[in-house]
C-alpha cells in the first residue's frame, strides 16, 4: 500500500477539503486526487464523497481511518527504530543472563524514560564495530588490552568488577566449603565447555588458570548452561565458575552450591565501550548511573583481575594483578 496515499487520506479527513489537503502537503490538488483515486481503486471502495463544501467520508472512508493512522504511526515508529539521535538506546550486552544485563535492567528501572533496544552480538570485533559505525551506541565488554586495540574515537571505561563463584555439585569435595582460595582448585577439574578460543572470556579464563595454576577443561560439545549444570549435579568431581550476578535456575533435586572464591576473590573486568562523538542524547545518562554504580561486589581479602583489564583509560602492563 502507498503510504503517500494513506498520508494524503489522512490529511483530506482532516482538513474536510481537497484543497486545503494539497495545500498542507504541499502539493497540487491535481496530485492530491490522483493518490486518493489510486488508493480507491487499491481498496476496491470510496473513501470519499466529494461535494461543493467539501468532502465528506463514506462509511468505507470512516472504517478506513483509524487504520490509515495506525500505519502512519508504524510508518514513524519504524523510521524511529533506526534514525540516529532518534531511536532507542541501542546496548549489546552479549547475553541476557550476563551480570551486565542485570546492570541494564536497573538502569532502566532507574530511568524507565529512556527507550532501549537491547542487542546480543557474540562477537566482540563485531560489537567495537558496531559502536566504530554507530548501528549500536555501547556494548559491554571485557577488553582484552594491549593485545586488541579500539578504534579512534571509541573509548572503554570499567563499569562493574563481578566476583567469580565456583559451582559444584552436592557430592563435590568443596561442596560444604563456605569460601574456596583460587589455589585450592589447582589439580580440580573446571568444566566450561563455552570457552570458545579469541573470545574475550576465553582469554579472561586463560588469565585466570595461568595465574593460579589452574586445569579448565574446555572439551564440548556445549549443550547450553542446563547441561553443564546437570552434569555437574551429578559429578563428584566437576566444577565450574559462575559469575557472583548471574542468575540461574536448576531443578530442586541438583542441591547445586554456589561458592564464593576468596584471598584473592577473580573478579570479571566488564567494560562500557562507547563513541566519543554518539549524539544519543541517554547515551551520557545511562554513563552517568554507571558511573554511580558500585565497582565491584564489595569482596574482602583483596581481588584478582588480568593485567590486560581497562583501569580507566589506561591497560595494565603485568600479566595478572592483584588488588
Amino acid at each position: 500500500m502507498d503510504l503517500n496515499a494513506v498520508r494524503t487520506f489522512v490529511a483530506i479527513a482532516d482538513a474536510g477539503q481537497f484543497q486545503k489537503a494539497a495545500v498542507d502537503l504541499s502539493l497540487t490538488q491535481q496530485a492530491v486526487s490522483k493518490r486518493i483515486n489510486a488508493l480507491e481503486q487499491d481498496l476496491g471502495v470510496r473513501l470519499f464523497l466529494r461535494t461543493p463544501r467539501g468532502a465528506s467520508l463514506t462509511i468505507d472512508g470512516q472504517a478506513f481511518l483509524p487504520h490509515a493512522r495506525a500505519l502512519l504511526k508504524a510508518e514513524e515508529q519504524a523510521a524511529a527504530s533506526v534514525r540516529p539521535g532518534r531511536r532507542a538506546l541501542r546496548v549489546d550486552v552479549i547475553g541476557r543472563r550476563m551480570a551486565v544485563a542485570g546492570l541494564l535492567r536497573d538502569f532502566h528501572r532507574a530511568h524507565p524514560e529512556v527507550e532501549l533496544d537491547v542487542v546480543t552480538l557474540f562477537d566482540v570485533d563485531q560489537a567495537v564495530s558496531a559502536v566504530r559505525d554507530g548501528t549500536i551506541d555501547a556494548t559491554f565488554r571485557a577488553v582484552t588490552m594491549p593485545g586488541r586495540r579500539l578504534p579512534d574515537g571509541v573509548r572503554a571505561a570499567p563499569v562493574f568488577d563481578e566476583p567469580l563463584q565456583l559451582c559444584t555439585g552436592p557430592g563435590h569435595e568443596f561442596a560444604a566449603a563456605r569460601s574456596v582460595a583460587p589455589e585450592q582448585l589447582a589439580g580440580h577439574r573446571i568444566w566450561m565447555p563455552s570457552n570458545v578460543p579469541g573470545t574475550e572470556w576465553g582469554a579472561y579464563y586463560d588469565a585466570l588458570a595461568a595465574r593460579f595454576g589452574l586445569t579448565i577443561d574446555t572439551i564440548g560439545p556445549d549443550f547450553g548452561v542446563e547441561a553443564l549444570l546437570d552434569a555437574i549435579a551429578d559429578s563428584s568431581t566437576l566444577a565450574t565458575f559462575l559469575g557472583a550476578r548471574t542468575p540461574l535456575v536448576w531443578p530442586v533435586g541438583h542441591d547445586l552450591r554456589r561458592i564464593p572464591l576468596r584471598d584473592p576473590t577473580p573478579v570479571y573486568p566488564h567494560s562500557l565501550l562507547w563513541r566519543v562523538d554518539n549524539p544519543h542524547p541517554a547515551l551520557g545518562t545511562l554513563r552517568e548511573h554507571l558511573a554511580t554504580a558500585a565497582r565491584s561486589g564489595g569482596v574482602g581479602g583483596g581481588t584478582w583481575r588480568p593485567g590486560w583489564a581497562v583501569q580507566g583509560d589506561e591497560c595494565a602492563a603485568e600479566p595478572g594483578r592483584a588488588s
